[in-house]
């Protein structure tokens, strides 16, 4: 929770007024400096995500230049605009600047679920069961916000990451994405005729910028979302333990990692645990040997299957559901 901030940054209703927005600009510019401050006893290790807001365009465009100049590896953390909060949505053309910064600063965008989405309303009972069942939703519209309205295609060097938002979606997701483009620019169709000019604009089908320039941050992934990495990408997957929430893997992140990954190729587990996120957030493997050799796991620890979930563990990474519709 960043100074000025009524609560979490992620869960924070949108500020009142002018006041508000800039006493929690004063706040996220302090948590960014104390972040540099704290990555940099351990730069090998850690590669911190600098904060920005969206009141303000300037602003944000400032925050993210501050963000590359205290190298923060870990590139910027995107809000998400709520229906009806006063902020353009992230297709509007508003924020081509914003885009364009983030490109030419090198700086990766990375997009939160539970950001997105309308505030749950406090005096209907249900109301934070449909927040928590749809929140994951409306985290995802970003991917085809920014395919649609063509900023991954203007600027193929931005780098996105959806996390902590699942991974199991993404193959159904681009399928219907694919199949709606190619609706789009099929002269005549209704949809083609419903969809406003700019449909049927892209040179490329969507799960080619995916692929191109997206990536998903994977926390606790279950065998179920596993067996799909063929079709998200193993090279798009980044896994995560989300320590050190309830959800998480923690105090069993070599169970989860066993349950898993343990019938998965030594080179695929390699990349999802931790290859790709080295090379999206620029980390050195050479220079992180010796820790990772000392710590582990290792290739056979992850490759033994796991025999029994342990009785007390509360990460969803052990779930055995299938896979939801997102």
């Amino acid at each position: 929770m960043p100074p000025f901030f009524p609560k979490g940054s992620l869960s924070a209703p949108p500020p009142v007024n002018a006041v508000e927005l800039e006493y929690r600009w004063a706040g996220l510019r302090a948590h960014n400096r104390w972040l540099a401050d704290f990555c940099s006893l351990a730069p090998e290790r850690r590669a911190g995500v600098g904060q920005i807001l969206l009141g303000d365009l300037d602003q944000a465009i400032e925050g993210v230049h501050t963000v590359a100049k205290l190298g923060l590896r870990g590139g910027v953390l995107l809000p998400g605009v709520a229906p009806g909060s006063g902020v353009p949505p992230l297709y509007a053309e508003h924020w081509e600047p914003l885009w364009a910064a983030c490109e030419d600063a090198g700086v990766v965008v990375n997009h939160h679920g539970g950001t997105a989405g309308p505030t749950p309303e406090d005096e209907w009972g249900s109301a934070f069961a449909v927040w928590v069942y749809e929140t994951h939703w409306w985290a995802h519209r970003v991917l085809w916000h920014l395919i649609f309205n063509g900023t991954l295609e203007r600027h193929p060097g931005l780098v996105l990451v959806l996390t902590e938002q699942g991974s199991g979606w993404l193959p159904a997701a681009l399928d219907s994405l694919d199949v709606t483009a190619t609706r789009y620019a099929r002269p005549g169709s209704a949809i083609n005729r419903f969809a406003g000019p700019d449909a049927g604009s892209l040179p490329r089908r969507p799960r080619e910028y995916w692929a191109r320039q997206c990536y998903v941050g994977a926390s606790f992934m279950r065998p179920v979302e596993c067996a799909e990495r063929a079709r998200i990408g193993v090279d798009r997957i980044m896994w995560g333990a989300d320590y050190p929430h309830l959800e998480g893997t923690s105090p069993y992140t070599l169970e989860a990692l066993r349950h898993t990954f343990s019938a998965v190729e030594p080179e695929e587990v390699a990349a999802m645990l931790g290859g790709t996120a080295a090379q999206v957030y620029g980390f050195d493997l050479d220079a992180l040997s010796g820790l990772a050799a000392r710590i582990g796991p290792t290739v056979a620890e992850v490759a033994s299957p796991l025999d029994m979930v342990p009785a007390d563990a509360s990460s969803t990474a052990f779930e055995p559901d299938p896979i939801r519709a997102w």
